[in-house]
C-alpha cells in the first residue's frame, strides 16, 4: 500500500511539473547564453591566432594577474613613440591588433554582463593579457620595445 501511495505521489508531483511547465529558467538566461557564446567563439579565435604566432595558447598567469582591472587600451600599451613596422614583422602586428580587437568586443559584452559573470570577466583578463602579448611581440620585432620604468610596462620576471 505504500508503494502504491508513493507511486500515485510521484506522478501527482510529475503532473504538477508538467503542467506548471516544469523548471522555469531565469529571466534572460537565452540572452547570458547568447553573449557567453559570443565570448568563446572571440576567445577561441584569439588562441588561433596565438597558435599561429607559435604562442604558448594561453598567457602566462602573472600577465594575466598583472592585467586584472586595467582596460585593453592600458593592456595595448607597450610601444614608446611611433613603431615603424618592418614588412617581416607585419604579420604578428596584424594578427596582434585582430587580438586586441577581439579583446576589446569580450571585454564589452563582459561590462554588459556584469562583474559578477565570472565566466565573462575571467575571458575579458585573459583576452586583454593576450594583446598585451601579442603587443609585446610587435614592438620587439619593430624593435621599439617597452622601457623599463614605464607606468604602462608590466612587472618583470621572465615574461617580456
Amino acid at each position: 500500500m505504500k508503494s502504491v501511495a508513493a507511486g500515485l505521489l510521484l506522478v501527482a508531483v510529475f503532473v504538477a511539473s508538467v503542467a506548471c511547465g516544469g523548471a522555469q529558467k531565469p529571466a534572460g538566461w537565452e540572452e547570458r547564453l547568447v553573449q557567453h557564446n559570443q565570448i568563446s567563439n572571440l576567445w577561441t579565435q584569439i588562441r588561433g591566432w596565438r597558435h599561429e604566432a607559435k604562442m604558448d595558447l594561453d598567457p602566462p598567469a602573472q600577465l594575466v594577474q598583472y592585467l586584472r582591472g586595467k582596460t585593453v587600451r592600458d593592456a595595448a600599451k607597450v610601444c614608446k613613440g611611433d613603431k615603424k613596422e618592418s614588412a617581416t614583422c607585419s604579420d604578428i602586428c596584424s594578427l596582434a591588433d585582430a587580438i586586441c580587437d577581439n579583446a576589446e568586443s569580450i571585454c564589452a559584452i563582459a561590462d554588459k554582463l556584469g562583474a559578477g559573470d565570472a565566466f565573462a570577466q575571467e575571458k575579458c583578463t585573459s583576452a586583454k593579457a593576450s594583446c598585451r602579448e601579442a603587443k609585446q611581440r610587435c614592438c620587439g620585432c619593430s624593435d621599439a620595445a617597452p622601457t623599463a620604468g614605464s607606468s604602462d610596462t608590466a612587472p618583470q620576471g621572465g615574461l617580456w
